[in-house]
């Protein structure tokens, strides 16, 4: 039996109940009643043996037996006539079934015929459109008449200072009112009449220099016209398309009219041509306005030289008619069916235009100057208020394009009737939707053409309306303009689906950490969309692959709309969901006309966008119970814009969007085991039918829920559409994972990585499953459609009795162990794009004079790249158990260290991946965090999450060199920061060191360690209040070696590599966290020695700091590299790239570093101290410089005795002795091995060159200080009540407090400890018994003597509030938490 016929009694089997399969379910129980009747045969017959031989017995035997015979029979009988009626039952269901198909059939008959009145009404509605035009073309004429009339004498009040032009013109209308007359009786008279006509146009081409030397005078005087041709412009809505018929019929009379109207006609006409188009968007009307336009252009070529004075007159009054608005035309770019435009709605909704309008002014029956002037200048005002408008993008759907036009620019229907753009809605439907923004002012290509040129004298063309598929990647390689700038992503988010873009290049998109990537398989390349702040947590991609939207989860989050043609973002959503976490899910329409995301917070809001219209707030949102479970997965419908469905693994729920009412209607049905009495299971994803009016959920049971959806109907009780569950379908025995529609098919992808089609009765057409893929976690099929089989197609046949050719598009698969594959249907061609790692990526090491990187994961693999090339070269993935955590390649590129969460440690050959010894050395309990080889590769140590180093070494074996392990030593009692090796000065051997967050920095001697014994050298403490976070050699760019330690303060400190004395504290990088780990960038020659950088990285940023470090803000830069964390950093060997590994989001991201971006930034930040003012308020010219500087020569005098009568000795410098004072005095609290750090940082600052010691500082220098010492923020409440809680204990109010006598104890005892009487002199003065300044005022004498009882003065419990308030004397700021004086 196939595997194909088990799999189907399987399902007959676990199916009973289902109607779909009653008659297979029927047929076992038929067979049972067919047995029993034959052994009722048998019986008979032993019956009838048994009279034959008792035939001498008694008659009442006899007459027993035949009664008994009797009985069987009849039971026999009942038993025929019960197996008939189930027959007849099951024939009664199958006909009933049959008649539902035939309903079902006729239903979708009715639904054609249905579709065939709409269209017939359509027309219909057209033919009375034309006949009513018909019927009121008569009774308009006269009204046409007198408008033009009073039209012509507020033309004359216009022109009042031009008097011959005005006379010449009252003639000409008088002409014209004559020439209309004799038109109707004699044709004749009217060759006559053009003849004439041509000869005035002659004169009028003589008087045109005049009109254009009075063109500043006819300004001022068309802004009066302006105010009456909007009045006029209402009367002329009422005449509308009304007008279009009688001149179609007036054409021949129109070429014989006088010496104006010829020309001014055809402008006219050309002008309501490019409406008519723009307006009413049907074939029939277009071809109409063109034919219109192409007479217009040869009537205006033969009578070019005759008319043109007309024509340039009228073209000066448009000019002049403008107002001193913008003068560049608004950015309208035409892509497909959708309109991009410069206009912000505000715009859109204060311009109405209307086809009555247009075609108004265009079809007059006098078409004089003003009324040109009027058509051009209603357009002109549009395109000058859109380009003072807002600069940002505004699309709008262009839904008055006609079916048949948008299927040929897209290939794809519109769903008009879904947006409601009906073209019968005629001139209110188009003034409605411009009232509400939500119509654009569109214009034809053409007209577009001419206003652009009008405005700017050429063509301006946007990116976004002329690119192709393949603009994305024939893209000129922009100029450096960043320090840093994204060059490739390694990784993918495998929770995230990947879309198949493009199949002639194959083109795909996935999702990288915060970066959606743009990739070209073909051509190697990558093109990142770089926007998001955040992690991105969802995207989608619209039907034709144009439009990409991606949302974030985080802070500040934000939904970017993208073009995948130019990777230009088009619109940006702002504060999308303030108050929750982001967006956890998104979909966007089958005609990206809308967006429906869901937040994603305890309480889940859904919310509808109208992003064409560049709006910040959504169209509708709806808040979801929290009953209804956490909803992550959310779809449109494709025949529906106002239909979505979203599921959570427990519920679904169907939305209709009654945009007309402004309600979000929803329906969520509870559904239980009760309700099929069999598992559901866990709901994974849900769509629509494709062709009933039915949703589908697939469960992780291998199920799936069917649900009618039933519209509101009046007697109903239920208002709005809802669902109701109907059946449940045991598809397959896999739970499913992915459920999606193609063409004709549904399609799910499950747990065992199989693929299988069903048509849309649910039947199984083919299927994919010999694979052996992983969990199917994404389908993506191409955008084209497959071309039809050939003789040279290999397509598979289905599954059903037929046996058709299974002909489907081409597919990429993404699996949840992060690999992706694309699916060549014909020939059944399965091709690996790419495998990434599928959990956590914390280890990264660059080749040391190769371009080869080496990517470390938890799921066990170890990935070689060639980092310039973007290759993949070779990998290794260890046993189950065994998590990557730490690599690191030796100086000569020959080995490769790697570290495991476990605690083993491999030492394996750079090129190979092999094991270099024979087994891994299994020293450590705990993950290994730090790797590090010597200069000469003879020691390597590692450090672990246990806080313990441990060293390995090169011994000599029988001739070979062979790596034993030496000793370890727990030498720390927190985290280990840094493991380094240095090379001691006086000789070369290899020098240890290790920092761990417990400041301690610790040197190992090595040349004394033996086996199981590490030696330690010395023991430095680097830091008091703040822990150290990373340590380098600092370089060569001074006589002293230093090294350089990064803390949590945002401190760089300088210590002597011998003496560990601390020389130089700077501030350092400021962007939301501290340094975690830095690097010393490589240089690719010995002429860059001189000009060195750092690299570094902190919580979720890469950056670089330009050597020497001296506070100067200017001198650094970061940008966010991994918003969720960075794990690790890497630098290769030229310098030209940096590596950053982002951990939990599973990438590694490569950036080129451009230092001439960087050193551009310093030089325009000013020399000297000019970028230190900015660190201090008010800058230069402040109220705190100012005071600083009042304070520096305060000191002088101070030092020199207040109250001393000798000449005073006024310099430039301080004594390093009354630097603490001055740093107190204006703010800053030091504490005294602060001070100690910067009286020697002073001191020995020019010791190195002069031998000398510095006992004065300057005030620049006494600035910089400052500045390098003092804490980065400030005095914070939240710091002094860290240090409550962690002394403190929990009162009775739950606030954390330190009782007094804890309180002294610890000021006396703890820290930087007291003695008691500086701290009795300290609190006489804090509150007010000592004179301010202590004892080291020299003028102040101390009052000590005045017992202070410190029992009555301070209370029994001292919270951070009380000591900061009332004994400290501070005030807390209400916004920051900032403490002040």
């Amino acid at each position: 039996m196939s595997d194909a016929e088990e799999s189907v009694e399987t399902e007959k089997e676990e199916e009973e109940d289902n109607p779909s399969h009653e008659e297979e379910s029927l047929q076992p129980s038929l067979t049972g009643d067919t047995l029993s009747w034959g052994e009722s045969q048998e019986v008979e017959e032993k019956w009838v043996e048994e009279e034959e031989q008792i035939e001498g017995e008694e008659a009442r035997g006899q007459e027993e037996k035949g009664e008994e015979e009797g009985v069987r029979g009849e039971e026999e009988r009942g038993k025929e006539e019960e197996m008939r009626g189930e027959e007849e039952e099951m024939r009664e269901e199958e006909e009933e079934l049959g008649e539902e198909e035939e309903d079902l059939r006729g239903k979708e008959d009715e639904m054609r015929e249905e579709e065939e009145e709409v269209s017939g009404e359509e027309q219909e509605m057209r033919g009375e459109e034309e006949e009513m035009r018909e019927e009121e073309e008569d009774l308009r004429e006269e009204e046409v008449r007198g408008e033009e009339e009073e039209m012509r004498e507020e033309e004359e009040e216009v022109r009042g200072e031009e008097e011959e032009i005005g006379e010449e013109k009252e003639d000409l209308r008088e002409e014209e009112d004559l020439r209309e007359e004799e038109v109707r009786g004699e044709e004749e008279e009217m060759r006559e009449e053009e003849m004439e006509m041509r000869g005035e146009e002659e004169e009028m081409r003589g008087e045109e220099e005049e009109v254009r030397g009075k063109e500043e005078e006819m300004r001022e005087e068309e802004e009066e016209v302006r105010g009456r041709e909007e009045e006029m412009r209402e009367e002329e809505e009422e005449v509308g398309e009304e007008e279009e018929k009688r001149w179609e019929e007036k054409e021949k009379g129109e070429e014989e009219k006088g010496k104006g109207i010829g020309v001014e006609k055809v402008e006219s006409k050309e002008n309501g041509g490019e409406e008519e188009d723009k307006e009413r968007g049907e074939e029939e009307h277009k071809g109409e306005g063109q034919e219109g336009k192409e007479e217009g252009k040869e009537r205006s070529g033969k009578g070019e030289e005759e008319g043109g004075t007309v024509i340039k007159e009228t073209e000066k009054q448009i000019g002049s008619a403008e107002d001193e608005g913008a003068k560049k035309p608004p950015k309208r770019l035409i892509l497909d069916d959708i309109v991009i435009s410069s206009e912000s709605s505000t715009s859109a909704s204060s311009l109405i235009i209307t086809s009555g309008s247009s075609k108004s002014s265009s079809h007059s029956q006098s078409p004089e100057v003003s009324q040109i002037f009027r058509d051009r200048s209603t357009k002109d005002e549009i395109t000058e208020a859109a380009a003072v408008e807002s600069e940002e993008v505004q699309i709008h759907s262009r839904g008055r394009r006609s079916s048949k036009g948008v299927k040929k620019e897209t290939g794809q229907e519109a769903d008009v009737s879904a947006q409601g753009w009906r073209d019968q809605e005629g001139a209110e439907a188009a003034r409605e939707k411009a009232e509400s923004g939500e119509l654009a002012f569109l214009l034809t290509e053409e007209e577009r053409q001419k206003l652009s040129q009008l405005k700017s004298g050429g063509p301006e063309e946007s990116m976004v309306a002329t690119s192709t598929e393949d603009t994305l990647f024939q893209k000129e390689e922009a100029s450096k303009v960043y320090p840093l700038t994204m060059t490739w992503s390694f990784g993918w988010n495998s929770f995230l689906p990947v879309y198949y873009l493009r199949e002639n290049q194959r083109v795909i998109l996935y999702v990288c950490a915060h970066t959606a990537v743009i990739y070209n398989v073909f051509r190697n390349t990558q093109y990142h969309l770089q926007g998001h702040p955040n992690i991105i947590s969802c995207l989608c991609v619209s039907e034709d692959r144009r439009w990409i939207a991606t949302a974030d989860k985080g802070p500040d989050c934000l939904i970017i709309i993208w073009d995948s043609f130019t990777g230009i973002p088009v619109h940006t959503i702002f504060d999308s969901c303030p108050e929750g976490n982001g967006i956890r899910s998104i979909a966007i329409t089958h005609d990206a006309k809308l967006l429906a995301t869901i937040s994603d917070a305890e309480i889940q809001k859904v919310c509808i966008w109208k992003w064409t219209l560049a709006v910040e707030t959504p169209a509708c949102t709806l808040e979801l119970p929290k009953e209804y479970g956490f909803q992550n997965y959310l779809t449109f419908n494709p025949a529906s814009n106002r239909e979505l469905v979203s599921n959570s693994k427990t519920q679904a729920v169907y939305y209709s969007w009654l945009e007309e009412k402004g309600i979000l209607a929803h329906s969520a049905p509870i559904l239980t085991e009760k309700t099929f009495n069999k598992l559901v299971g866990k709901f994974s994803q849900s769509i629509f039918h494709l062709k009933l009016a039915q949703i589908l959920s697939a469960t992780k049971e291998g199920k799936l829920v069917v649900w009618d959806i039933h519209n509101r109907s009046s007697s109903s009780a239920s208002a709005f559409p809802f669902i109701k569950p109907r059946k449940l379908v045991h598809l397959q025995k896999e739970g499913i994972t992915v459920l999606t529609t193609v063409d004709n098919y549904i399609v799910t992808g499950d747990v065992k990585g199989s693929i299988k089609f069903y048509d849309h009765t649910l039947s199984v057409v083919n299927w994919y499953s010999n694979f052996k893929l992983g969990a199917i976690r994404t389908l993506s099929f191409s955008k084209s459609p497959v071309s039809p089989p050939t003789e040279k197609s290999n397509f598979p046949t289905d599954c059903t009795l037929k046996g058709d050719l299974f002909v489907v598009r081409n597919f990429i698969i993404g699996t949840f162990d992060a690999t992706v594959y694309h699916m060549t249907t014909d020939g059944t061609k399965l091709e690996k794009l790419f495998v990434e790692p599928r959990d956590a990526v914390y280890a990264i090491s660059c080749h040391p004079y190769q371009p080869l990187i080496a990517v470390g994961s938890v799921c066990g693999m170890i990935k070689v790249w060639d980092y310039e090339k973007k290759v993949y070269l070779f990998s290794r993935t260890f046993e189950k158990g065994l998590g990557v955590q730490s690599l690191s390649y030796n100086p000569e590129g020959a080995l490769l260290g790697a570290g495991f969460t476990e605690g083993t440690v491999y030492i394996l050959d750079a090129m190979s991946l092999e094991n270099e010894s024979p087994e891994p050395f299994r020293y450590s309990r705990a993950s290994v965090s730090h790797v590090s080889f010597s200069h000469d590769s003879n020691y390597m140590a590692t450090a672990d999450v246990s806080f313990t180093v441990a060293v390995y070494m090169v011994v000599v074996k029988n001739g070979q060199r062979v790596w034993e392990y030496l000793a370890r030593l727990r030498s720390h009692h927190n985290s280990i920061r840094s493991l380094l090796f240095g090379v001691h000065l006086d000789s070369n051997e290899p020098r240890l060191l290790s920092l761990g967050k417990d400041r301690f920095l610790i040197e190992y001697n090595l040349i004394k360690s033996y086996k199981d014994h590490l030696i330690v050298l010395d023991i430095h403490r680097t830091d008091q209040g703040s822990y150290p976070t990373c340590m380098i050699w600092y370089p060569p760019l001074t006589k002293e070696l230093f090294l350089l330690i990064c803390n949590s303060c945002y401190k760089v400190k300088l210590f002597n590599s011998t003496t560990k004395m601390c020389r130089k504290t700077l501030l350092g990088p400021a962007y939301g966290s501290p340094i975690e780990h830095t690097q010393v960038l490589p240089v690719r020659s010995t002429l860059e020695l001189q000009k060195r950088y750092l690299v570094f990285i902190n919580k979720d940023k890469v950056g670089l700091q330009i050597l020497p470090v001296d506070g100067n803000p200017h001198k650094t830069c970061a940008i966010i590299c991994h918003p969720s964390g960075v794990a690790g950093m890497a630098l290769s060997y030229d310098g030209r790239y940096a590596f950053t590994a982002g951990g939990q989001d599973c990438s590694v991201v490569q950036w080129e570093i451009n230092l001439s971006a960087l050193e551009a930034a310093v030089s325009l930040g000013g020399e000297d101290l000019t970028p230190f003012y900015g660190l201090v308020a008010g800058g230069r010219e402040g109220k705190f410089y100012r005071e600083l500087e009042d304070y520096f020569y305060y000191s002088q005098i101070r030092s020199q005795g207040i109250d001393t009568m000798e000449t005073r000795q006024v310099s430039e410098h301080i004594c390093l002795s009354e630097l603490p004072f001055v740093m107190r005095a204006i703010g800053f609290y030091p504490s005294e091995e602060k001070i100690e750090d910067m009286f020697n940082e002073i001191k020995f600052s020019e010791y190195v060159d002069t031998g000398k010691l510095i006992d004065k500082i300057n005030l620049p220098d006494f600035f910089k200080v400052y500045l390098n010492h003092r804490p980065p923020f400030g005095n914070t409440m939240a710091g002094i009540q860290e240090s409550f809680n962690v002394l403190g204990f929990t009162n009775s109010q739950g606030k954390k407090a330190i009782r007094r006598e804890d309180f002294l104890n610890l000021l006396l005892t703890k820290g930087e400890h007291m003695t008691e009487e500086e701290m009795y002199d300290c609190f006489a003065t804090l509150f007010g018994l000592n004179p301010e300044g202590w004892k080291s005022e020299p003028a102040a004498t101390s009052t000590r003597e005045s017992e202070i009882c410190l029992e009555e003065e301070l209370p029994d419990e001292i919270t951070a509030e009380i000591f900061a308030t009332e004994i400290l004397g501070l005030a807390i700021s209400d916004s920051s938490g900032q403490l002040d004086q």
